[in-house]
């Protein structure tokens, strides 16, 4: 069991000094191509549509009469039909058919005061959003093809590296 472990330890110890021996710097390669990719996307623009309507305004609630014309006549015609009768009786029936009058001839009022409806119109503008949809390139990278040490390399990168591209070399002892 022990030499298990003494062993265990001993390969974990040797590669860790493998790895301290590898030594990483950077230098600069040259490009030979830099070649931008694009890439067709579909993009929606939001447009605003306007255009204009006729409308019809009813402007009646505004020109409303009151009622004050009912209730006055009824109560008065109640008072009077009440006024009328000579026992109990006869004064609510009169009472009754003297609101009924008056209501109805309050109605009448009303109704003669009555203007004549006139339709009226406005133009309005009316606005809708909508989204107009196309296609467009866009530019996603660049692949290059640079040399290092007489050996040629391809990468994709975000933005163009210009004549020089920066590399990271590593060298490790093979064993």
């Amino acid at each position: 069991m022990k030499t298990k472990l003494v062993a265990t330890f001993g390969i974990a110890l040797g590669l860790m000094s493998v790895e301290s021996l590898a030594e990483t710097s950077y230098e600069t390669a040259q490009v030979l191509e830099s070649r931008p990719i694009y890439q067709v996307v579909e993009v929606s623009t939001p447009e605003e549509q306007c255009w204009e309507e006729e409308v019809y305004v009813d402007r009646r609630s505004a020109n409303r009469q009151s009622n004050t014309p009912v209730i006055v006549s009824t109560i008065i015609g109640g008072a009077i039909g009440n006024a009328l009768g000579h026992n109990k009786s006869n004064r609510r029936v009169g009472t009754v058919i003297g609101a009924m009058l008056g209501h109805s001839i309050g109605r009448d009022i009303i109704r003669s005061n009555k203007q004549p409806e006139i339709r009226e119109y406005e133009r309005v503008q009316r606005c809708e959003t909508v989204y107009q949809e196309h296609e467009e390139e866009r530019l996603v990278g660049y692949q290059v093809t640079y040399t290092y040490n007489g050996e040629e390399f391809s990468v994709r990168t975000d933005s163009d590296p210009g004549d020089e591209i920066r590399v990271r070399v590593s060298i490790e002892p093979i064993l």
